[in-house]
């Protein structure tokens, strides 16, 4: 909710990639996700990794998740996979099933078409914030960065990117940047972004630009 409130003050669309075992246990987070304006993408059912999985067992969690997506109201276009991985069949699947583009790779800095029609809307780890802020009690060897050392990053990152005329792709997780500061930085990225006059959007808009 704090995370919803804050993209609505800025007017801002966001997109929010959903596993449908999430969907399927919280659908009214969904549809106050959708009644806020923004789009709803697919991230899997049980958020297990394409890689890990058979043909069978991908499309069947690929289905599965669209079923309960589509049931809670949401027009689902895109797809971000578990971890960003891909499998041998995970485009073909894709394509299969209409989706209309993937935010998984990380090869390019504007998106781009795959051969078969997908696009690509490229994404990077410099811009997600699991990385950064990640904590997890079975290893104690990740350490919890500063929200000045990741806002430098970010801001840089930002600039880099705007010299270039090309996308940025910020990736964050609920559990991560909801957290009272690290709001407020992304509080500050949006007010950076919307200075220089950058255009942000849900994905599938984005994707639909591409010839």
């Amino acid at each position: 909710p704090l995370l919803l409130d804050l993209l609505d003050r800025h007017g801002v669309p966001a997109t929010f990639y959903v596993p449908g075992g999430d969907a399927e246990r919280h659908g009214d987070r969904v549809r106050e996700i959708l009644a806020a304006g923004h789009e709803v993408g697919h991230h899997g059912y049980t958020h297990r990794s394409p890689t890990t999985l058979t043909r069978a067992e991908e499309e069947s969690e690929l289905t599965r998740g669209l079923e309960i997506l589509r049931g809670l109201g949401a027009d689902v276009v895109g797809y971000r996979s578990p971890s960003w991985d891909f499998s041998p069949h995970t485009l073909e699947l894709l394509g299969a099933h209409g989706f209309e583009y993937s935010s998984n790779l990380m090869d390019d800095i504007r998106p781009y078409r795959h051969p078969g029609g997908v696009v690509e809307v490229p994404v990077s780890w410099l811009l997600d914030d699991a990385p950064h802020f990640w904590f997890a009690s079975d290893t104690w060897n990740k350490t919890i960065r500063t929200v000045g050392e990741v806002y430098a990053l970010w801001k840089d990152e930002l600039d880099g990117i705007a010299t270039l005329g090309a996308h940025y792709m910020l990736t964050m997780h609920p559990q991560f940047i909801g957290r009272p500061s690290r709001l407020a930085l992304l509080d500050r990225v949006l007010s950076d972004i919307t200075a220089m006059g950058g255009w942000i959007a849900p994905t599938r808009d984005v994707a639909r630009l591409v010839p």
